[in-house]
């Protein structure tokens, strides 16, 4: 079990790096607690599994970095860091039984017959393998063998950490949430570190106790998932994160007012010195912005109204901007001209896509 620590990491494929340009993943100074549950979420190319093979040892980073605790493992081979890794497509070997897979990584390592027994027959038990554990792996379906990857992951008690590369992809949709449910339960137990790589914001927010999200090769933020949701660092993570993303809207911004065209916004903070920038935005997501009769806020023209089963979701038009809101189930709306109220107490500004705290307005008018 491990602190890891990325310390001025950077790694660029192409030789020579002049520019961030250059560089597949940016600098990145982070920890990892040790003990902690982690996801690193983001889209395809983003440098997630960039990031997971310069841990596990599989890539070299072209700069910075990797401590163990405080022992460096940089230039250290994969074999010679303790750490398991379970990846996309199962890996198992299909001549042996399920018992005899779930034992090989023990059985290297000359763990004693009887504790190696042991162990084993706790990971069937908490991945539901125990009725399998006799019967060849060649003979079961691609869902139960990932299962027995990540048992060959976890079944190790002795590791730095364990890191997952998508590790549910092949497994069938009503199977996931059960076995995300596992894994964690298995954290619990285990206190190991764990890394989980995804694209799957469901995956990454059920499984993580903190979720860091990259974007272009950055992590643009690093925290829980209440964190993330309530107060996004970057628009990036505003419109990755929740279904349907943030609303982010062009505006101008004066003191404690944004104008969305020529609709003024109330604010909670004031703005007077926001940074030069060549974009400023409004950030606000669609559980707190309500669609109201015409008449009782900002107006707006109604194109549709979407019903998501847990709510009714409303894409309207707001001097020529569209914005999703949510649909008050006592609401009835007549023709397609409607109100919008903003809760200003959930209004985000960003400048270049990076959050701007503003001030408290304690003691001054709005």
């Amino acid at each position: 079990m491990a602190r890891i620590t990325l310390d001025h990491l950077a790694h660029a494929y192409k030789p020579d790096p002049q520019t961030p340009q250059d560089y597949a993943l940016k600098e990145i100074n982070h920890v990892w607690s040790q003990g902690g549950a982690y996801a690193l979420l983001g889209p395809s190319g983003c440098g997630k599994t960039t990031l997971l093979n310069i841990i596990s040892g599989l890539v070299r980073p072209t700069r910075g970095r990797i401590l163990f605790d405080d022992r460096d493992v940089t230039d250290l081979a994969t074999e010679a860091r303790n750490i398991a890794q379970v990846f996309q497509f199962p890996v198992v070997y299909d001549t042996m039984t399920v018992r005899e897979n779930l034992a090989f990584p023990l059985k290297n390592r000359r763990v004693p017959k009887d504790r190696a027994t042991k162990r084993v027959e706790e990971i069937a038990h908490l991945l539901d393998l125990t009725p399998v554990l006799s019967r060849k792996a060649s003979n079961l379906t691609a869902d139960m063998k990932q299962k027995i990857s990540l048992g060959r992951g976890l079944v190790r008690p002795d590791v730095a950490a364990i890191l997952f590369d998508e590790p549910l992809t092949v497994i069938d949709p009503h199977l996931k949430w059960q076995l995300r449910s596992t894994l964690k339960e298995i954290h619990r137990a285990l206190d190991i570190t764990m890394i989980y790589v995804t694209h799957d914001q469901t995956e990454a927010l059920t499984f993580a106790d903190k979720v860091v999200v990259m974007h272009d090769g950055a992590v643009v933020q690093t925290g829980t998932p209440e964190e993330l949701f309530v107060r996004p660092a970057h628009t990036f993570v505003g419109h990755f994160i929740g279904s349907p993303g943030m609303n982010i809207l062009p505006c101008r911004v004066e003191g404690a007012a944004a104008y969305l065209g020529k609709e003024r916004v109330a604010l909670q903070r004031g703005y007077l010195n926001l940074p030069k920038s060549e974009r400023i935005e409004l950030g606000i997501r669609p559980e707190f912005v309500r669609l109201q009769p015409r008449g009782a806020g900002l107006p707006v023209w109604i194109r549709r109204i979407d019903d998501i089963g847990r709510a009714r979701i409303a894409r309207v038009d707001l001097d020529g901007r569209t914005i999703a809101a949510s649909v008050p189930e006592n609401l009835s709306v007549s023709g397609d001209e409607a109100s919008l109220h903003l809760d200003p107490r959930h209004i985000h500004i960003y400048a270049d896509g990076h959050l701007v705290a503003g001030e408290p307005l304690e003691g001054r008018a709005a």
